[in-house]
């Protein structure tokens, strides 16, 4: 993969290349932030850089026989670790042509996609300690093309207390031209002698107007282009789902309209009946809702205050919120953005989705009559 494929990103491109060019490569890097800030794809295009034989100035050549071995995921010298459901495989190992195919198919993904990818009962996956001896074993071995040994650790914080206890000492103390790439969505689960032993390399969300321009090049017009982007919170898988299934977010629309109203009414037993419907989707599902009326939620204070300036919303969004966004102002906003966050942090955490969306339903029905 060459940093040309990946979308913006700018800086820690530039930081990467001369890292390489300054010939002091940390051997533990912590690439960290959302799957969606593209850290798999810029981890790849580093060590499709670092195994380049034929460097160019801001990028891999592309051709040469190296980075076709890395492109293709074949270099022998580039050892993969990712999550896998135990009853699976217990390893990585059985599963790289899978991990292969994700890549090629969809280089930009996350747990969610990969998990589906692997199993279709979708069961919580994680890095074991049979992996980590995997590992160790891996990095025992002599370089196959007599340089860099690189071993890229995917959703590192998923590898459980053993196993990331038996990496510690190779972290830091590697074998000779041993580079450990850790990829990590979030940082704070890692185990604090873990980070210790690792250069942190924070890769930002994207902006807005890079994720219009990914989704225009798709072919979408520039006005649901810049709904997308404004929801997507500078995720590209986000901004991916959202323009994936234009179905889904026609639910999700019909879905906020209906609470507001029914909640405006003070209408229980179609509350009751709404949070029927939203239990039914899938708890990504939940969240994405969640997610989808937080954007609504803050379209509406931006279309209150700066006359539809700064609004980003497709035309049935603001054909809504021309009557609705009175109803969100300086007295219920901060209440609004909380319930929601609130109810995505425990939908994530496996809360029980129609008792917290009964709950959620009587809270703003209280919020939207404080306008």
């Amino acid at each position: 993969m060459q940093f040309q494929t990946i979308p913006g990103q700018t800086e820690i491109k530039s930081h990467l290349i001369e890292e390489v060019k300054g010939g002091k490569i940390s051997h533990a890097q912590l690439f960290a932030g959302k799957s969606g800030h593209a850290t798999l794809p810029l981890a790849l295009a580093f060590v499709q850089y670092i195994f380049c034989e034929d460097k160019q100035e801001n990028d891999s050549c592309g051709s040469c026989a190296s980075c076709k071995k890395v492109n293709d995921l074949q270099h022998p010298d580039l050892h993969f670790s990712f999550p896998t459901v135990q009853t699976i495989s217990k390893t990585t190992n059985p599963l790289l042509s899978l991990w292969r195919t994700q890549i090629q198919e969809q280089p930009i993904f996350d747990l969610y996609h990969w998990t589906k990818r692997m199993d279709d009962k979708e069961r919580k996956p994680i890095i074991g300690t049979e992996e980590s001896l995997e590992i160790v074993k891996k990095l025992s071995l002599k370089s196959y093309e007599g340089g860099y040994k690189v071993m890229l650790i995917w959703m590192a914080e998923e590898m459980n207390a053993t196993c990331a206890n038996k990496l510690l000492k190779i972290l830091e103390e590697p074998p000779a031209k041993t580079l450990f790439l850790l990829v990590t969505d979030n940082p704070d689960k890692l185990l604090t002698t873990i980070l210790s032993r690792t250069q942190i390399l924070r890769i930002p969300s994207y902006p807005m107007d890079t994720i219009q321009q990914v989704v225009e090049r798709s072919g979408v017009g520039r006005q649901l282009a810049e709904s997308i982007a404004a929801r997507s919170n500078g995720n590209l898988i986000d901004a991916q789902q959202i323009m994936g299934d234009q179905s889904e977010a026609n639910l999700f629309r019909e879905l906020f309209i209906q609470l507001m109203r029914v909640c405006f009414k003070k209408d229980v037993n179609a509350m009751l009946d709404w949070t029927d419907q939203v239990s039914t989707l899938s708890r990504e599902g939940q969240k994405q809702f969640v997610q989808y009326a937080l954007h609504m939620v803050r379209q509406s204070m931006l279309k209150n205050y700066t006359q539809d300036m700064l609004t980003r919303v497709s035309q049935e969004e603001a054909a809504f919120l021309a009557n609705f966004a009175r109803f969100i102002s300086n007295n219920n906003i901060i209440d609004f953005m909380e319930i929601f966050n609130d109810a995505h942090y425990h939908i994530d955490r496996n809360a029980f989705g129609k008792l917290l969306f009964t709950q959620l339903c009587f809270q703003v029905m209280r919020f939207i009559h404080r306008a």
